[in-house]
């Protein structure tokens, strides 16, 4: 049984529309704010996280030739302190030739 009540109808259609416009402004004001925060934190040189993750894997290549270079430094330093001993001959005394 249904009744034919107006007033009822017209007052779920205006719920309806304010509950639609309500999502549509809060949707705007979600919008501004993320907009304002990134011009926000634009301004304070913060750098993106692509320009991060080039650096850090710049920075983790210069850290691995470091350690090579200071494995290969160790060894050539090794090499050098061996190699005086090895040098060392006889002294040749004024009568051989």
């Amino acid at each position: 049984m249904q009744t034919d009540n107006r007033l009822f109808d017209d007052f779920v259609k205006f719920v309806n529309g304010a509950a639609g416009t309500l999502a549509g402004v809060a949707r705007e004001t979600e919008g501004a704010a993320r907009e304002r925060a990134r011009e926000w934190i634009g301004g304070m040189d913060f750098v993106s996280r692509e320009e991060f993750e080039a650096v850090k894997a710049i920075a983790v290549a210069a850290r691995d030739e470091n350690e090579s270079l200071a494995a290969r430094l160790a060894a050539l330093e090794s090499q050098l302190a061996a190699a005086p001993k090895a040098a060392k001959s006889p002294k040749k005394t004024e009568g051989q030739a």
